[in-house]
């Protein structure tokens, strides 16, 4: 009964601590009020329940408990494949890699996304033979497309040009995962075509190579690679690696949190 009261004051306290460090905007973070007005109506529902022992009946606590439970369980099952998702390493030599797009905010890129681009950055300088796909749409209160301005970033920050594509219709991740697909598989037939085209104009025989699997990357802040992966296997994607961008320590467990819910919902609409 108390643990639940602690815990309700801890929500408020991060919940204030979210607010003050990055406003009211942040995306999802009624849930710790929502959790704290919970958790103490559970404590003030078991005070009760002390006090008056006859007048509740069985089935509330039972109820509340149970949800409570079943809740918690959901959540940390959730939350391993989170962290297990976060700790993925780098893979070196990759084909492709998507690197997805997060909000712009008055014309400037996010503390989430510049961490993303960081590490776009050094895996394309270890890997420069590899294609980076840059995953994301313009919103309706963005200056230009998440991909474009992650281009110019990553131009100005020496990325050559070669090794850089855009992506600008995407408006979430199993969108910024399909389309970036199609570009790979369009680019993927192109090298097709221009091989077939040489290979008929090479005198004498030569040998076929058998083709191997595309070995393709989503980079991605760190608590977002489960998800992200997991949408790009249900998309056709058949070797995919999570390359996990660090993200805001302030906000890393509301982040994980909102994941969870995220993870939920994309499973129950079957886009992993």
């Amino acid at each position: 009964m108390w643990a639940a009261g602690a815990g309700a004051v801890l929500c408020l306290i991060y919940y204030a601590v979210i607010v003050f460090y990055s406003g009211f905007s942040t995306s999802f973070s009624w849930i710790w009020p929502a959790a704290a007005l919970f958790l103490l109506a559970l404590t003030g529902g078991g005070i009760y329940n002390r006090l008056h022992p006859r007048r509740c009946p069985l089935w509330v606590p039972v109820s509340a408990l149970t949800f409570l439970g079943a809740s918690l369980m959901i959540l940390c099952v959730t939350e391993v494949f989170v962290f297990l998702g976060a700790l993925s390493g780098d893979v070196s030599g990759l084909d492709y890699v998507i690197v997805l797009g997060a909000k712009v905010e008055n014309g400037r890129i996010s503390n989430s996304l510049e961490k993303r681009l960081q590490k776009a950055i050094e895996y394309a300088e270890r890997n420069p033979e590899t294609i980076l796909i840059l995953s994301g749409g313009q919103g309706s209160d963005e200056p230009a497309s998440e991909a474009s301005i992650m281009y110019e970033y990553l131009r100005y920050n020496g990325v050559p040009e070669r090794q850089l594509v855009i992506e600008d219709r995407s408006g979430n991740t199993r969108e910024n995962i399909s389309f970036s697909k199609e570009i790979i598989d369009r680019m993927e037939r192109e090298k097709d075509e221009n091989h077939s085209r040489d290979s008929s104009k090479a005198p004498g025989p030569y040998l076929e190579v058998e083709d191997k699997p595309l070995q393709v990357g989503v980079l991605t802040s760190n608590f977002h690679v489960y998800r992200a992966t997991q949408i790009a296997r249900k998309a056709g994607i058949e070797e995919v690696h999570g390359l996990s961008a660090r993200s805001d320590g302030v906000l890393f467990i509301h982040l994980c949190v909102r994941e969870c819910a995220a993870i939920l919902k994309d499973k129950f609409m079957g886009n992993m």
